[in-house]
């Protein structure tokens, strides 16, 4: 194969590769450290790249598998990380100005669980900062662009992960989803994003945003090769607790299995007011497919979402404003405005405002799962609307000029909240040419049925497959 096609391949197709020796580790690496080093001064997908570090991993991969020791899909695969996750080597900024951390000396245990798998890690990617927003826009170190409208932004807070899968600088990269920021870069940039049950992947080794909603979560260009990420990622780890006695499944066995008699819910209010045309267009659509594909659409109600997005928001408040109380103490004006802003919206909660919406999230957890015992997964928008400009973080719906950050995570908090699994996967694009993304929520620790719907949905489109124009 030519480098170029090296270059823009996904986990399975490099996969079949490099085991079969048709391509080895190192030419995969250098193609991809090739393409990024032509196509990311533009769209600013990385913050940091360590070359000498990723050739030499591919050297070292190359050599196990032919003596023998080949681990695995991810074997020799180059991948990039956000720079909110602790990587060997690596120095994590967390795109602001106020960290200065040296090169780690660990890895955060589930980038430990990819390299065990085989999996190379090239640089840290963009983000909003201390991953704190839903738009991807960045004043200190530069916003990630769009790669299908450079003008817009990646959707945050994992903005650089979004922009290097959908570009192909890399066929996979972890973001984080505390509020929706694994799901909101995947459908604006039109690839897969998972964020998975709360507790299945270890969160150790993630600068923290908000303890009780932070996830790890791959992003993708295709459904099997995200199950492939999530495979090597779960796990059990002594050093989170949440993790304690988590079961790990086959996240590929259920692959290619038809929908049939599987039961789709529909949420008859909330996740479609106030949608963008477009968006709600071919969401519809996509419900259609799954209904023409033999699945059962039913319509469902769900808990008091104002309730819900209140209490996520006194718990998002309150814990953020505990991770970062010194930072806005000691290095006052240091912070982006925005970002500021939000940490001191927490400053004044009560104790007994935080303890509430804890309590109510045992209400919506319960809730939930008895909806799910009635329907195999949740099909809505991931997004109210399309990209937001860089320059104005607003988008236009109908004629109205629209802010993005009130919004942008509106319809991705209730499975943060409740602790399920919700996957993005690309569902069409606007009459302007943007992605968009139809979110499946499953059930808890159910992730192997949740990838299978998806899958059938991606393979009965073609979504999936397109590129962003011009990069080739």
């Amino acid at each position: 194969m030519s480098g170029t096609d090296l270059a823009t391949a996904g986990i399975t197709e490099l996969a079949g590769l490099i085991e079969s020796g048709d391509a080895s580790p190192l030419e995969v690496m250098q193609a991809t450290l090739d393409r990024i080093d032509r196509l990311n001064d533009n769209l600013n997908a990385f913050i940091s790249l360590y070359p000498d570090m990723a050739l030499q991993a591919a050297r070292e991969a190359e050599a196990e598998i032919q003596a023998g020791n080949y681990r695995g899909p991810l074997h020799g695969v180059p991948i990039g990380v956000k720079d909110l996750l602790l990587v060997e080597g690596m120095s994590r900024t967390c795109g602001s100005q106020i960290l200065h951390e040296a090169p780690s000396a660990v890895d955060a245990s589930c980038i430990t669980n990819l390299k065990e798998a085989g999996a190379i890690v090239v640089g840290l990617l963009n983000l909003n900062e201390f991953a704190y927003g839903p738009t991807g826009i960045n004043p200190h170190v530069g916003t990630a662009r769009n790669p299908w409208n450079t003008d817009r932004a990646c959707g945050g807070s994992s903005a650089g992960a979004g922009c290097a899968v959908a570009a192909s600088l890399v066929p996979a990269a972890m973001g984080s989803d505390t509020g929706g920021s694994v799901r909101i870069p995947a459908a604006t940039c039109g690839v897969v994003g998972l964020k998975q049950s709360y507790g299945l992947v270890s969160r150790h080794g993630i600068y923290p945003l908000v303890k009780s909603f932070d996830h790890a979560g791959p992003l993708t260009r295709s459904v099997a090769d995200n199950a492939i990420m999530l495979q090597a990622l779960a796990g059990e780890d002594v050093n989170d607790e949440s993790t304690r006695g988590v079961v790990v499944d086959n996240y590929s066995a259920r692959l290619g299995e038809d929908v049939r008699g599987k039961v789709i819910g529909v949420p008859k209010d909330f996740f479609f007011d106030d949608i963008h045309p477009d968006i709600g267009a071919r969401v519809q659509a996509a419900i259609k497919q799954l209904e023409k594909l033999g699945a059962e659409v039913r319509e469902i109600s769900l808990p008091d979402m104002k309730a819900a997005t209140h209490a996520w928001n006194t718990m998002a408040l309150c814990e953020a404003y505990v991770v970062h109380e010194g930072h806005v103490r000691d290095h006052p004006g240091k912070m982006g405005p925005e970002v500021e802003s939000r940490v001191l919206l927490g400053k004044d909660i009560s104790a007994s405002d935080y303890i509430a919406a804890r309590d109510h999230q045992t209400i919506v957890r319960q809730a939930m799962a008895e909806i799910m015992l009635d329907v195999d997964a949740i099909a809505a928008p991931t997004m109210p609307i399309p990209a937001v400009e860089i320059e104005t973080g607003c988008t236009s719906v109908e004629g109205k000029v629209v802010d993005g950050i009130p919004i942008i995570g509106r319809y991705t908090r209730l499975a943060v909240f409740s602790g399920q699994p919700a996957i993005s996967v690309p569902c069409g694009f606007t009459a302007d040419g943007l992605p968009v993304g139809l979110q499946l929520i499953g059930a808890r620790f159910n992730e192997a049925a949740l990838l299978s719907i998806a899958d059938s949905y991606e393979q009965a489109t073609a979504w999936h497959l397109e590129r962003p124009p011009g990069l080739d």
